[in-house]
């Protein structure tokens, strides 16, 4: 593996992007874990581990690689609100659209005036692959690096709710590097929009019961 190749400037930039300390307000959602933590479903490191895999394999990690992906090779700006549209219509909550379209929207704040690039407001995975073709990272280090910060997100939450261990939510985490590698390279060699979907009900469920959970600490 080449380092220097690695170390790029816009590939820093990306990890910046990326980082829990980048402004998206991203540590306030739990993507209905709150909800499965409640009501029993996820009560240590290995049901939130599963839990965690099957919404990165089977829904909205899947899906949001795809659609970073078809932001990021977007040839005009019709199509890119055309993805933008189709990425709101797949959120199955009220909770769940808040979640990608606050994230999208600070995001694009942001970015927008730091690097001076145009960008309007979209969908967090649609921002974000609009945004990384704009300063020219490559689609196939943006991919895995996104999904592990969604993974990251949904980490820290769960060491806040399960609650979990330090060492074991990492040991969670790591175990999610190969299935990110994975689904990037589904994302990278797939066949865009056409492959969108998936079936993860019982998040689903979650992130609708959320909504009307009497006690909450996460906005989703």
């Amino acid at each position: 593996m080449n380092i220097e190749m690695i170390a790029t400037p816009h590939l820093v930039t990306l990890m910046q992007w990326l980082s829990p300390a980048y402004p998206v307000g991203g540590f306030s959602y739990s993507h209905g874990l709150e909800w499965a933590v409640e009501a029993g479903t996820i009560t240590d490191a290995a049901t939130f581990q599963e839990w965690l895999a099957d919404i990165l394999e089977y829904g909205t990690g899947r899906n949001d690689a795809i659609l970073l992906a078809a932001a990021y090779r977007a040839v005009d700006a019709a199509y890119l609100t055309h993805v933008d549209a189709v990425a709101r219509a797949l959120a199955p909550s009220a909770e769940r659209l808040l979640e990608t379209t606050a994230q999208g929207a600070a995001f694009v704040r942001t970015t927008a005036d730091i690097w001076a690039i145009d960008l309007p407001m979209l969908c967090y995975p649609v921002a974000v692959g609009r945004a990384a073709a704009l300063i020219g990272v490559g689609l196939e280090q943006v991919l895995p690096l996104y999904l592990h910060g969604f993974a990251a997100n949904l980490t820290g939450a769960a060491m806040r709710l399960v609650p979990l261990g330090q060492t074991e939510g990492q040991r969670v985490l790591a175990a999610m590097t190969p299935l990110c590698d994975l689904l990037s390279q589904e994302a990278l060699g797939g066949d865009g929009l056409d492959d969108l979907g998936g079936c993860t009900v019982m998040a689903d469920i979650a992130a609708m019961k959320h909504e009307t959970q009497y006690t909450r600490l996460f906005r989703s």
